[in-house]
């Protein structure tokens, strides 16, 4: 289906939730977490709980989702059926193995959503300090172009390079580093997930994949603290930040 045939078809949508479309959320769980050692990130603990936990509970509170898919490592999907069960995320309805790469894992859970999803958000599961404020807007602009990813401005100033030598400086003002949760008409995601698995498109996001297919995403507002755990520094920084929201 083309997506000129895609974007006709939304507008014709009818399904809601609680007035709101029905929208599965998927998280993408199964990375290696190589820059941490090899222990699974997701499971360590920030600020008493884990990674994992903290960012289900967000998922779990936010209106605008029906149903978590949890796309993990085939040796997580217990410890992370448990989590679900102690922690009470009771939207959560399948937890899946994922594939050899992110687009792999992300088009497994997307395969599995409910066919009455209408949107579908894709968010990393290591990003547990979203905010409901950005969730909020994200999906609100979603709603509007069906097509949305938070966004925060670049306060640095980037280098295009060329064997180690600078060779270009982009306008600061065009450039914006893009978080998750991404959100899509699920159609438009499902399309897009294909193509770029069909091509062998290296993607490093859903909304690099949803481009292609010559839809453009709507920039919403993120957040400075809505930062993906990737070092063990960021864990440093993601406990500053709770205990910052704890003093407030």
């Amino acid at each position: 289906m083309g997506a000129k045939k895609i974007i006709a078809k939304l507008f014709k949508r009818a399904v809601t939730w609680n007035d709101h479309p029905f929208c599965t959320a998927v998280v993408a769980a199964a990375g290696s977490s190589e820059r941490m050692g090899g222990e699974d990130k997701l499971f360590m603990e920030l600020g008493g709980l884990p990674v994992l936990a903290r960012t289900l509970r967000v998922l779990q509170e936010c209106e605008n989702i029906h149903e978590i898919i949890i796309v993990t490592r085939e040796e997580s999907i217990v410890p992370a059926a448990d989590l679900c069960a102690e922690f009470e995320i009771t939207k959560a309805t399948k937890l899946l193995a994922g594939g050899a790469s992110r687009l792999e894992s992300v088009l497994i859970g997307v395969q599995e959503a409910d066919p009455a999803a209408e949107f579908i958000a894709v968010h990393d599961g290591a990003r547990p300090l979203v905010t409901p404020e950005v969730l909020r807007d994200v999906f609100s602009k979603a709603y509007k172009y069906n097509a949305a990813c938070p966004a925060v401005p670049v306060s640095d100033t980037v280098k295009v390079s060329e064997n180690g030598f600078a060779v270009e400086t982009p306008d600061r003002k065009k450039l914006f580093a893009v978080q998750t949760p991404q959100v899509f008409s699920a159609d438009i995601l499902k399309a897009a997930l294909h193509n770029a698995s069909v091509k062998g498109l290296e993607v490093t996001d859903d909304c690099g994949a949803v481009e292609v297919i010559g839809v453009k995403p709507a920039l919403s507002e993120g957040s400075p603290e809505n930062i993906k755990l990737t070092r063990p520094m960021d864990f440093a920084l993601a406990e500053a930040i709770l205990a910052s929201r704890s003093a407030l």
